[in-house]
């Protein structure tokens, strides 16, 4: 590491370190005037007035208490709540995280603006908010989806990376948060006469910029923080990022002492490419202020890190100098990346952050404990009985408070009245989280000295109901979302494979005659193989999920629709069309046999199909019947479709020909295993109508990535060639849109099936899990 360069970086660390200690001694004087409380007691006063006695009335204890996401928005509209509900949780934002000042005619225009915009859109749908169809409808309006899509392939992949040990819901959240956050500063910086080109560019970047400074929280804050890593990889590491941040320049890769060298890589290379994206994207001004900003939070980060609960001799000040730093750092480093350098917001946004981190650190206090980290409440809590000198947190926290109202706000009324909201919703809530003993036996601890001011602060507790905050209803809905959809999709794995084993036992085919058949052999060598099993199995959970019809009496029909799936493999890979060599891992029919044999195969096999679907006696003769007649139907058209796929070989296909093409070869064999149990089930006409929508989008979204997997798969996880499909000159998503294009069109359609559910019963979310897999599978 070059020595002048590490000079430079502490040289601003130690300017950082001053500004922090000027802060943390006004806050000192601040308590020593014995002001903060008394003053505080007259804004809670204030607080109260005569809107509390509406607060109390209207504020129904059970919707309080109860923040299900959707009843409680129902409940602020009901009650016409929602309006000042939402421009105190905006009005917020904008101080925290904009560093605005709510004195500013300016800065209420916008705020004014952005909640009525809100309102309308929570006013109108009564589902989950920003679903990943919204998202990407948005991302269309502003002509980004090609990001948009880079963003969910990002995602995806880190959420693969993060190790056991780690808490992937809320690693994944705080990502999200970061990016959200970049983009809500360009949205503020942005004229409204601004070109949509413009716009897009503006937008484009600042979803990757965040992105790539987001990336920080999961693979070193987190990662460093968590018992993943030994104390030799942390330092190696550690040793990694510091080189990386005085250079300048991503650290080059070095041997790696540990068991945990895959996971190294993949950070180190991720990082490393996000490192040099910030690097090119920002000028030479900003990238100054960015990579202090850098320092100055990793090394308070590292001081804070390697402090160790168990050394009774830290001053004041090295418990709190670390945590003003990073607590502001992190927030100007949003501001830095989009090159704005307006010094009054810059010092608004450095005295805002202890508030935060004070908040989060009392929210994190026992588990923060247990693991032995060093914060200001756990060093309190551990040594208050042995040392008069130290500064109990809970009375700094309420300094910062009086601060920010009457230094930095100017005793503004609307801040004061946000702030101390806020304060008083995160004492709930954390009252609510540890329950009434632990919360009154930490009280005892850090409100001994305040018992007055405290018992206020209990009182409004107890009275105030409406002290929530959007981005908190916001946050405990995303996180409820990612462990209620974690659980839905293992549940639905999990059935899928049951279902799988089940019939991979039953399919089978017996000998007639006990002599040696040669076709049956050769059925039986295309069935035994690791196939997904999609079409049956998807077709048993629409008959028993969503119509509880009995899963022993449909097997005939789950075996024929496999029956029928693997001979039109056997016939797609057959010389005279496709000339596949490789099908699920193995030596295609034709090639382990012969084509006479294979081509014999394929129609035995669609004939014992039609044998199962007869067998099903326990429906009525005539819906059975209804069944078959579809099913020959199917058939017949999946046959157009392989016929318009051979002879479009060497041709140019258009969009609609590709897309006429690949729902009469693909789509009509998914949709058959989604309407024929709803024939058995007699579904109403207006279910079947959604869901041969659902299964004519999912189908081509299933077909892209097909092709797409064609071009970017990988041999062994796929189980055949890529790039078959250029090899046969055949015209693919690929081929006539080109990847981004392609991507597009499957996201396209993805959305269109994943709203064609939006009319049918809940226990079909099943199929929105199975279009997720669509287009993140690997093979």
């Amino acid at each position: 590491m070059n020595n002048t360069q590490l000079k430079n970086s502490n040289k601003v660390y130690q300017k950082a370190e001053i500004q922090a200690r000027v802060y943390f001694h006004a806050l000192l004087n601040v308590i020593k005037s014995r002001k903060v409380f008394p003053t505080l007691e007259k804004n809670l006063e204030e607080l109260v007035g005569k809107p509390l006695i509406s607060r109390i009335l209207t504020a129904p204890a059970k919707s309080v208490k109860n923040k299900e996401y959707s009843s409680y928005i129902h409940w602020l509209v009901k009650t016409g709540s929602l309006t000042s509900y939402l421009d105190r949780s905006i009005s917020y934002i904008y101080l925290r995280d904009l560093g605005k000042s709510l004195d500013s005619d300016e800065t209420r225009d916008r705020i004014n603006h952005v909640v009525k915009d809100l309102e309308k859109y929570l006013t109108k749908t009564n589902k989950e908010p920003f679903r990943l169809v919204e998202l990407y409808r948005w991302a269309q309006k502003e002509q980004i989806e090609a990001t948009f899509i880079w963003l969910m392939d990002k995602l995806k992949m880190v959420s693969d990376h993060i190790p056991e040990g780690m808490d992937q819901d809320n690693a994944k959240r705080k990502l999200i948060k970061i990016i959200a956050g970049v983009l809500l500063h360009e949205f503020e910086e942005m004229e409204e006469s601004i070109s949509s080109n413009e716009r897009a560019k503006r937008l484009d970047e600042a979803i990757r910029l965040g992105y790539c400074y987001g990336l920080t929280y999961p693979f070193i804050d987190d990662l460093l923080d968590a018992d993943v890593l030994t104390d030799h990889e942390k330092k190696q590491y550690s040793q990694l990022l510091r080189t990386t941040f005085t250079q300048r320049e991503v650290a080059e890769w070095e041997e790696w002492a540990g068991e945990n060298e895959e996971l190294i890589r993949f950070v180190h290379q991720e990082l490393g490419e996000a490192f040099s994206f910030i690097n090119e994207r920002i000028s030479k001004e900003v990238k100054e202020k960015f990579f202090d900003q850098v320092f100055i939070f990793y090394q308070s980060q590292e001081i804070d890190r390697e402090k160790n609960l168990s050394d009774p001799n830290f001053t004041n000040e090295e418990l709190y100098l670390p945590v003003i730093l990073k607590s502001s750092s992190s927030r100007l480093l949003v501001r830095s990346l989009i090159g704005n350098s307006d010094i009054e917001i810059d010092n608004r946004t450095f005295y805002y952050g202890l508030y935060n981190q004070l908040s989060d650190d009392f929210t994190d206090l026992f588990q923060d404990y247990e693991s032995g980290a060093v914060t200001p409440y756990t060093y309190y809590l551990a040594y208050h009985n042995d040392r008069n000198d130290l500064i109990n947190p809970f009375e700094l926290y309420w300094a910062v408070i009086y601060y920010l109202i009457h230094h930095v706000y100017q005793s503004d009324k609307k801040t004061a009245q946000i702030i101390l909201n806020r304060a008083i919703n995160g004492l709930k809530r954390n009252k609510e989280r540890l329950g009434e003993g632990k919360y009154h036996q930490l009280m005892n601890v850090f409100a001994r000295n305040m018992d007055s001011f405290h018992q206020s602060i209990l009182q409004l507790m107890n009275k105030i109901n409406d002290v929530d905050f959007f981005d908190k209803l916001l946050r405990d809905n995303m996180l409820n979302t990612m462990k209620k959809e974690r659980k839905e999709k293992k549940t639905f794995l999990n059935h899928s494979k049951t279902i799988r084993n089940e019939l991979n036992k039953r399919l089978r085919i017996g000998r007639s005659y006990g002599l040696d058949e040669p076709i049956t052999e050769a059925a039986n060598y295309s069935l035994a193989s690791d196939a997904k099993r999609l079409r049956p199995i998807v077709a048993s959970m629409i008959a028993t999920d969503i119509y509880q019809l009995d899963q022993v009496t449909i097997i005939p029909l789950l075996k024929s629709l496999e029956y029928m799936h693997t001979a039109s493999l056997i016939f797609d890979d057959l010389p005279s069309q496709d000339n596949a060599s490789i099908r699920r891992g193995k030596p295609t029919l034709h090639e382990a046999y012969n084509s006479a044999t294979a081509e014999l195969t394929g129609l035995f096999l669609t004939q014992k199909a039609y044998e199962e679907q007869a067998t099903l006696d326990q429906f009525d003769t005539k819906t059975v019947l209804e069944l078959i007649q579809y099913s020959a139907k199917m058939t017949a058209e999946m046959c157009k479709g392989q016929a318009i796929d051979l002879e479009s070989k060497g041709k140019k296909l258009t969009l609609p020909e590709l897309n006429q093409m690949c729902y009469f070869k693909t789509g009509i064999g998914f949709e058959a295993a989604i309407m024929m149990p709803m024939i058995l089930a007699q579904a109403p006409d207006k279910e079947k109508e959604l869901m041969k929508k659902y299964a004519y989008h999912a189908g081509i979204a299933f077909q892209i990535k097909d092709d797409l997997l064609d071009v970017e798969g990988k041999k062994d996880i796929i189980g055949k060639p890529i790039g078959n499909d250029e090899d046969n000159d055949s015209s693919t998503f690929v081929s006539v849109l080109g990847k981004t294009e392609a991507k597009k069109a499957m996201w396209e359609h993805y959305c269109e099936a994943q709203e064609s559910l939006n009319g049918m019963p809940e226990s079909a979310n099943f199929l929105r899990h199975l279009l997720d897999y669509f287009i993140n599978r690997e093979k």
